[in-house]
């Protein structure tokens, strides 16, 4: 019989029993799971974990590989840089000289200032000095003096003397976080003088207009550098390695132009342009024989100093980048052209009617007439007719003729002028010549060319019928440039028998108003409509100039002048200017007299 206590004992044991066995059933499940701690759990989960090591070992492997190989070069640039700064030692740009050696645009030495805003602890003071020297308010430097960065632009190309003003203000009260580096500028002893011509220079110190754009490559030189070890902050290390690029300074050069005279066609272009209504106006002066440009400019004129308030139309050179319809001045080619192919000379008497129907059109006189006139080349030249330059060249010289000899004076063609911009115009070529071409380009309408190719061609009738480059450049680096002789549009003899024509203008005809008093002139008189778009030919708007050249026998000076989108002809307006200009010309580079 069993006793109660034999009966809980053995109850207590199977519950035990029972106990033990869910245990070891959870841990078995346990162990089952990865990284568990039973049969086969352990290993599976080292597994897992040399697994993931080994993923990240090759990932650090593989970054060590492309960091150590692929990058290196471009982290041991980086570190470098960080290590080093390079400063720039600036080359002195070429001096610009005219004929006579006096300077027109020279480097100087300047300051430009700098800031660390990190190394500023007072920049309300120091916008106060800032302002007293470079004007302005305390408040246009605040800004930058506070701004979250290491480095600002203060100012560029401060002058000598204001800088170190300012730099002694700074030291004197301890105030820190401006700096200033070495730098040079342009100058312009002339002020706005030529401003078009010499053109202007960018913060870079690289010529952006005119002649120092043109010849940027002779007067920049080249720039050096200075490399030197720094530590942290950018503060060089005293003592530490340097390397230094020393500068090449940039090439001297000398031009053609003499800038008194200059100085006075630019005044007497301004006073014209006003005294007669003008759109704008162009001066040019050469010498025909060399093609060396002594003076010219178009308005409106360029400052230079002032180039917030100049116009890009001002750094432009009209006589070199815009087109116009020369008018009666183009007369002169037609008739050199005639000679020239031994068609007329000029005592040949022409019977000239009152019209002549050229294409569909009929064309007159600027004075109306209703009768023939019997008249000799000379003449047509001296009075300007239209219906005698047309019927000359329709009726004697012929299409094929006359656009040949057209571009044989280089009409339609750029002429190499050492100034940028140049325009090559909008002239017809034989091939596609129609019933009316000939007839109105002969007088200078239906063509439109920049007033350089007239100024060239009428050169070379003054250069015995030879062609010359206009340019500016006589020397560089104290060596003459050679500009060569260009090809002969005409011959010798035609050349002096259409100067006998140009006379005629000049003391008979359209020019007698040009007229320079002891001078043998010879020049052509222009009132060339002026197409507007949209419009046609309009009233009382022309381009009124007067191309000629002294002494008729042995020129050594030409002078053009131009007045665009002017109501008065030639007669009444250009040649008034031209004789100032002449005179001007013919006294400042020693011209004589011939009675």
């Amino acid at each position: 019989m069993a006793r109660k206590g034999d009966s809980y004992r053995s109850n207590r044991n199977m519950a035990e029993a029972s106990y033990d066995e869910a245990s070891r059933a959870r841990y078995r499940r346990r162990a089952a799971r990865a990284g568990g701690s039973g049969s086969g759990g352990f290993d599976h989960g080292i597994s897992v974990i040399q697994v993931l090591f080994l993923t990240l070992f090759a990932f650090v492997a593989l970054r060590l590989v492309w960091l150590q190989v692929f990058q290196a070069r471009e982290l041991s640039q980086a570190a470098e840089d960080r290590r080093t700064n390079v400063v720039t030692l600036h080359a002195r740009r070429g001096t610009i000289y005219d004929r006579n050696g006096n300077v027109l645009a020279m480097s100087v030495e300047c300051r430009t200032i700098y800031a660390n805003p990190q190394d500023i602890e007072n920049p309300a003071r120091i916008a106060q000095i800032l302002a007293s020297r470079l004007g302005g308010t305390p408040n246009d430097y605040i800004s930058d003096l506070t701004a979250d960065t290491t480095f600002v632009y203060i100012r560029h190309k401060v002058d000598m003397e204001v800088a170190d003003l300012i730099e002694k203000e700074l030291g004197d009260e301890d105030l820190t976080g401006v700096y200033f580096l070495e730098d040079t500028k342009r100058v312009y002893p002339y002020g706005a003088t030529a401003g078009q011509i010499l053109g202007v220079v960018g913060i870079d110190g690289d010529g952006l207009t005119g002649l120092e754009y043109y010849y940027d490559d002779i007067l920049r030189g080249e720039d050096g550098q200075m490399i030197v070890e720094q530590g942290i902050g950018g503060v060089p290390i005293a003592g530490g390695a340097s390397q230094i690029t020393e500068a090449r300074n940039g090439t001297d050069i000398i031009i053609s132009l003499d800038i008194n005279l200059q100085e006075k066609a630019e005044a007497a272009l301004a006073d014209a342009v006003k005294t007669y209504e003008s759109e704008s106006g162009s001066i040019m002066v050469t010498n025909p024989r060399t093609g060396e440009i002594y003076c010219a400019c178009s308005t409106p004129l360029a400052n230079v100093d002032d180039l917030e308030h100049t116009s890009a139309e001002a750094l432009n050179l009209k006589l070199v980048t815009d087109s116009y319809e020369p008018g009666s001045v183009f007369k002169v080619l037609t008739i050199a052209i005639a000679i020239d192919n031994g068609l007329v000379t000029p005592s040949t008497v022409l019977t000239v009617p009152p019209t002549i129907l050229v294409g569909d059109d009929y064309v007159s006189e600027h004075i109306d007439r209703d009768y023939d006139v019997t008249i000799t080349v000379r003449d047509i030249i001296a009075q300007s007719y239209n219906t005698g330059t047309a019927l000359i060249a329709q009726s004697i010289i012929g299409d094929e003729r006359f656009a040949a000899g057209v571009d044989r004076f280089g009409i339609g063609h750029t002429t190499g002028i050492d100034f940028p911009g140049e325009a090559e115009g909008i002239v017809t070529r034989y091939r596609d010549y129609d019933g009316s071409t000939c007839g109105f380009m002969s007088f200078g309408q239906s063509v439109a060319f920049p007033m350089v190719q007239l100024v060239r061609a009428f050169g070379a009738i003054a250069n015995d019928g030879v062609l010359t480059t206009p340019h500016f450049l006589v020397a560089k680096g104290g060596e003459t440039v050679d500009w060569g002789q260009g090809e002969a549009a005409i011959s010798p003899e035609a050349a002096h028998m259409t100067i006998d024509c140009m006379r005629a203008v000049m003391t008979e005809g359209t020019g007698v108003h040009g007229q320079v008093y002891g001078y043998d002139i010879a020049g052509k008189t222009g009132t060339g409509e002026q197409s507007v778009s949209g419009e046609g030919y309009t009233d009382y708007h022309y381009t009124a100039s007067l191309c000629g050249f002294a002494n008729a026998d042995d020129p050594e000076i030409l002078v053009y002048v131009g007045l665009n989108g002017v109501r008065y002809l030639a007669s009444a307006s250009s040649s008034y200017l031209f004789a100032t200009i002449m005179e001007e010309a013919v006294n400042d580079i020693g011209v004589q007299p011939v009675y």
